[in-house]
């Protein structure tokens, strides 16, 4: 597919010139409290990449103590549910979104559309500052009286509140304000994508000519305004349930022989809007990833993406279908047998346009100059993972299956695959093809590799067991499953497998820091285009990119974003910005 033409068709309201721009004054204002979107991008990104070491090393304690029960004698059950808690969260929302929609989405919007910035840069500024204020928030629960919250990190209530949880003080208030603080900042970055993609494209970059990245950012960031507003109202109905003794969540309770001042609310009503939040954020982390991997794909295999408008079309059929699967999280609550049949065939549905980016992504790679360079590695790692997370979703989405399997590690297995593995796959394949034009220089593909192997392989002998463990009835959420009749003596040797693999594969994560940090003095020169790729962003004058991207004039688009080894081409790539020749009696 070529939408080749000889001029521009269509313009955008919103294109300022180079100085219309608010432009740094200072060196705080250049690198610190900066608006420009790329500055921001960074900021995210470091954030988020450094509150997810924190997850990391979380996670480290949990597998000492599943893996070498009693072993560590400063983690008992209070301090268990409290790491696991923290674990989850930050991962899930603080980590992953930031990176995917603060991170690549500011970095890449701007620069994919050929703007100049986002539309709002005060408000992408704040957005940015308000994030950082909510992981603050939520690190200082570490260091409040009685710890952070060790409720889940779905934080379900009457529980979560009650004495005798920890963090139930100090800890759960401070991780509710947190979120809410965090949705806040979305909200602004948020509605500076939306009105960033459908007001400041290029000339000539109509819709149907953003890359696949620009279209899951842009999808996703639809369902995050649309989805987050279920968890903030949650958070601050259980705050008010916490601090002032409402009772939205909480039933009439009896607690140590005294009836609590709580009665008439609905803990179920809470879950319900905790996965409608909750089931929208896998997608919200997963379209990103779709675009960002399409784009890796295409560019490594030097061929272009099979049937763009039909992935176009099942990212936003997957967008909408996001929301009317929220319950399949809920089959263990009591819901009737009509509702569990409804949800169970929408999670099927779901299946098809994911489905459909699976079987694309493949036609794609067949008969593709394939360059099995970090960042394709890591793409086509992700095929493998996403694929095989998404089988084992079958399962637990047919409720007669699920709900055997639903408190065990079968769980647990299926969602770090699909949540865990397979979109953190994509950011590091996605920072190593980014990072040239972040900082013109390239990665070490030596130390790349060294990174890939063993972050890949290491993850799979971490989850592929857990999945055995799963179907043995090992449960999840236990301090430690010793004693317990119905575990073999095999699982308490799987676990201790998996807890070395896994402080293998953290202790990996050094190599890719260590790459970071080394290559931004000793890389190779990147040069603009290393990839030689068509996207607007690889045709910036400079690299790295200055403030304004484009010099005095903005780039204009003449084709789609995929023309890799076009017929009679001088070379096997087109860029987006550069005019088709003018055929022989052709009217110009």
């Amino acid at each position: 597919m070529s939408d080749a033409i000889t001029g521009p068709q269509g313009g955008s309201p919103l294109l300022p010139e180079a100085d219309d721009l608010y432009h740094p004054h200072s060196w705080w204002t250049r690198y610190v409290f900066s608006q420009d979107a790329k500055v921001i991008a960074i900021q995210y990104a470091g954030t988020a990449l450094a509150i997810g070491f924190v997850a990391l090393i979380l996670s480290w304690f949990i597998r000492l103590q599943l893996g070498f029960p009693g072993l560590a004698t400063f983690i008992g059950p209070a301090e268990y549910y409290q790491l696991i808690t923290m674990h989850g969260m930050i991962m899930v929302v603080y980590m992953l979104t930031a990176v995917f929609l603060g991170g690549f989405g500011n970095y890449l919007i701007p620069l994919m559309l050929g703007a100049r910035d986002m539309v709002f840069p005060y408000l992408n500024m704040l957005s940015y500052w308000i994030y950082l204020l909510a992981v603050l928030v939520l690190v200082a629960s570490f260091f409040a009286p009685g710890g952070p919250t060790g409720a889940g990190w779905t934080l379900y209530p009457p529980q979560s509140i009650l004495a005798g949880t920890p963090g139930q003080e100090w800890g759960i208030v401070l991780m509710l304000v947190s979120l809410i603080l965090f949705i806040a900042g979305f909200t602004m970055g948020g509605v500076n994508y939306v009105v960033t993609v459908l007001q400041a494209r290029a000339p000539g970059m109509t819709l149907m000519r953003m890359p696949l990245t620009v279209w899951g950012i842009f999808t996703a960031t639809v369902l995050a305004l649309l989805a987050f507003p279920a968890l903030l109202v949650g958070a601050v109905m259980m705050l008010l349930d916490r601090l002032l003794g409402t009772s939205f969540f909480m039933p009439a309770i009896i607690e140590a022989g005294q009836r609590l001042r709580y009665g008439g609310g609905s803990p179920i009503l809470f879950q319900h809007l905790f996965w409608f939040f909750g089931h929208p954020e896998v997608y919200i982390v997963a379209l990103p990833a779709f675009g960002i991997v399409s784009d890796l794909i295409s560019t490594h295999a030097r061929k272009n993406i099979f049937g763009y408008r039909m992935m176009v079309w099942a990212i936003l059929a997957i967008g909408v279908l996001s929301f009317v699967v929220w319950a399949h999280h809920m089959y263990v609550s009591g819901m009737n047998p009509y509702f569990g049949f409804f949800f169970a065939t929408t999670t099927l549905i779901i299946a098809i346009p994911t489905a459909i980016k699976v079987y694309n992504w493949v036609l794609t790679l067949w008969r593709g100059d394939i360059h099995l360079t970090v960042p394709m590695l890591f793409a086509i790692a992700f095929i493998v993972t996403f694929l095989n997370g998404g089988l084992t979703g079958l399962f637990l989405g047919n409720v007669v299956v699920d709900v055997p399997l639903s408190d065990t590690m079968f769980v647990v297995a299926h969602f770090h695959m699909v949540m865990g593995v397979a979109p953190i796959l994509v950011i590091f394949g996605g920072l190593y093809h980014w990072y040239p034009k972040v900082t013109g220089c390239m990665l070490d593909a030596r130390l790349g590799q060294i990174h890939f192997w063993i972050t890949f392989l290491g993850a799979y002998a971490i989850f592929f067991p857990m999945h055995y463990l799963g179907l043995l009835g090992v449960p999840r959420r236990y301090y430690e499953t010793a004693g317990l009749g119905f575990v073999p003596p095999s699982a308490e040797t799987l676990n201790a497998f998996i807890s070395l693999v896994a402080f293998v594969v953290g202790a990996a994560q050094i190599v890719f820091l260590f790459n970071l940090l080394r290559s931004l003095r000793h890389g190779a020169p990147a040069g603009g285009n290393p990839w030689r790729a068509t996207t607007l962003e690889w045709q910036t004058p400079e690299t790295p990119p200055p403030h304004g991207n484009w010099g005095p004039a903005l780039p204009v688009v003449y084709r789609w974003p995929y023309d890799y080894s076009v017929p009679g081409a001088p070379e096997d790539f087109v860029p987006q910005n550069q005019p088709a020749p003018v055929r022989a009696g052709a009217v110009p």
